[in-house]
């Protein structure tokens, strides 16, 4: 699967969500989440593809439903847009999944929880992201489009000043705060 999105950094949640539901933004999702990413030793994934391997445990309060999903995420540009490729499998056991990842080598990497909240309007998806302190300290809102030009038709309609838009992965930003970075441990960082 395809994947186009921006992240929109410095908002407020709350004043988001006022702005989303006043367009007529229906809320499809709330979920709060559990995320295990996994790379090899010498973080194989990232260097190669700014990508990760993923297990999401997902309890959909909203939907009353539990997903656990493996995804194998892979960037492919993030030139005006972050644009991915996604490749995602439903878990039974998650616990198993763990097991077989490090039979291949990979290694845990980081666990974080996340609250995320989902409204879509005219096709595009607006995700708003609370991570735990640990994981990221500040939210931010993730817009998922099918057609690159709806991320410009998105940003539009909230008002959204263009020096918030990025194109960064989480990983990324963490790296930016140094935030729990194996590598800046090793760094002495």
């Amino acid at each position: 699967m395809k994947e186009i999105e921006v992240k929109i950094l410095n908002i407020e949640p709350e004043v988001m969500k006022n702005k989303l539901l006043a367009l007529g933004a229906v809320k499809v999702k709330d979920e709060k989440q559990i995320n295990m990413i996994f790379d090899t030793k010498d973080f194989y994934l990232d260097n190669s593809s700014n990508g990760y391997a993923r297990i999401r445990v997902t309890e959909d309060t909203l939907n009353n439903r539990q997903e656990k999903t493996f995804t194998l995420k892979k960037n492919i540009t993030t030139d005006g847009v972050r644009e991915n490729t996604e490749y995602n499998m439903e878990l039974t056991d998650d616990e198993k999944m763990v097991q077989i990842l490090f039979g291949l080598g990979y290694e845990l990497k980081h666990t974080g929880k996340k609250h995320r909240t989902s409204y879509e309007f005219d096709g595009i998806l607006f995700e708003i992201d609370i991570w735990d302190n640990d994981t990221y300290p500040f939210p931010y809102m993730e817009i998922e489009v099918n057609k690159e030009e709806d991320i410009n038709r998105a940003i539009k309609m909230l008002d959204i000043d263009k020096c918030n838009v990025t194109t960064k992965s989480i990983q990324q930003l963490r790296k930016e705060l140094e935030i729990g970075n194996d590598r800046n441990k090793k760094n002495g960082v």
